[in-house]
């Protein structure tokens, strides 16, 4: 799980949650996710019976990242930015140069412009949406109806 300025994750046993010192190091248990469990001997001195680092609650927005995702190529970094509705995170890259690569398409131009980055293909990138846990968004945001807006357009088509 990615929560919004930290890295968590969950125990296979337990539901204590951890977190994650660096990206990295969630990246490599995430994108092992299902051969592999994250369990207590990743984190020294810890145990299912010690507190858990953080609570989940509603005092920060919560996002559940896909399990097995590819690990970022090295020296890129992928980002998530929250849309301000809170309806969705926007993920990127960033090369190694620090542009911004929003789009796999984007990510083959940069790769085909950049022969230092050989051995990386479009295809180690992924563009998957973390999902928002609805119950810790913040009361005070005016969020967008997506859902029944397309309800009610696929219910009037049906009528017609």
């Amino acid at each position: 799980m990615v929560l919004l300025g930290l890295v968590l994750s969950e125990y296979k046993n337990c539901t204590t949650w951890r977190v994650i010192d660096t990206q990295e190091g969630f990246e490599e248990i995430r994108c092992k996710a299902f051969e592999e469990p994250f369990h207590f001997s990743l984190k020294a001195n810890c145990s299912c019976d010690d507190p858990a680092d953080i609570e989940y609650d509603s005092s920060r927005t919560w996002v559940i990242d896909k399990p097995n995702l590819p690990k970022t190529p090295q020296g890129f970094r992928r980002s998530l930015v929250l849309r301000k509705d809170y309806s969705k995170l926007d993920p990127y890259y960033i090369s190694p140069i620090g542009k911004r690569l929003r789009t796999r398409n984007e990510i083959a131009a940069y790769l085909k412009d950049h022969p230092e980055c050989k051995g990386i293909a479009p295809t180690d990138f992924d563009f998957s949406s973390p999902k928002i846990m609805q119950d810790t968004i913040p009361e005070n945001v005016e969020q967008k109806d997506s859902v029944s807006a397309n309800k009610k357009a696929k219910i009037a088509k049906d009528d017609i």
